[in-house]
């Protein structure tokens, strides 16, 4: 079962999705970067040591720069579990695409928000990154994210390394994906410095717009058996087995009737 399940279609694992998601992911830590006050959106750890080193200085002002995003960030990942949960089972709206439309109305909302109120905007930019990094977490069935890189260069060095090891060009192949995805967040904080320098605060806008491709790139259905219903309906895997079951008799008697000639 664990094998197929690395084989589950879904529009939202898929890799033009995934590439959407990564530009933006890039562009947006840019973005903060550039004109909001250098907060990271998405890299909460180096903003959990800025903050602990100002908290050390006694410059609580400074902290609170860095502390309202982590915790914005928290609340975006709690939100995202709840939509989840809520929503998981509707047979409308994916509920993948509900996260992506709060995403797209607090970055709309982010970039109305004038350079010198930084905090607010970082904080919208934060809730934003973490309902996608909670939400979107494989592309063609590996773990994967889409908001930073720090997993994914692990993850593809892992699999490198095992490749000289094994020889195995699944190995390769997958720690080449990982390391693709990596150069696409790249490319992303590329052109989100670049075009926030050009036009500014309204830079976000531009990410905006790629999540709302993504948001109705979901809208097609791949045909696909869906695994995690598979798994909650004991009786559709019985019966599965039992064809299953059926194909194997079928392969033995042809190799008997072969064998027989």
């Amino acid at each position: 079962m664990s094998r197929l399940r690395s084989y589950h279609g879904q529009m939202s694992e898929s890799f033009v999705v995934g590439i959407l998601l990564s530009l933006c992911g890039g562009f947006q830590d840019a973005y903060t970067y550039v004109c909001r006050d250098k907060v990271f959106a998405n890299a909460q750890t180096g903003n959990i040591v800025l903050l602990g080193n100002h908290l050390a200085q006694g410059e609580w002002a400074s902290a609170a720069r860095y502390a309202v995003p982590v915790a914005a960030f928290a609340a975006g990942i709690f939100l995202a579990q709840k939509i989840r949960f809520r929503f998981g089972r509707n047979e409308g709206m994916h509920w993948r695409q509900l996260v992506l439309l709060l995403e797209i109305a607090s970055l709309l909302i982010a970039g109305f928000i004038p350079a010198g109120m930084s905090l607010p905007a970082n904080a919208l930019i934060s809730f934003s990154c973490a309902m996608q990094v909670d939400s979107f977490k494989k592309i063609r069935g590996n773990a994967m994210a889409t908001t930073m890189c720090i997993g994914n260069l692990r993850s593809a060095t892992d699999l490198l390394c095992a490749y000289t090891e094994t020889k195995d060009r699944k190995l390769r192949q997958k720690s080449l994906q990982y390391y693709f995805f990596i150069f696409v967040f790249a490319c992303g904080a590329t052109l989100g410095g670049l075009v926030t320098r050009l036009i500014g605060v309204r830079a976000v806008w531009i990410c905006a717009a790629g999540l709302m491709v993504s948001f109705l790139i979901l809208f097609i259905r791949e045909e696909a058996l869906d695994l995690e219903k598979l798994e909650e309906d004991p009786k559709l895997r019985e019966e599965i087995g039992t064809f299953t079951d059926e194909l194997r008799d079928i392969g033995r008697e042809i190799r008997r009737c072969l064998r027989g000639k």
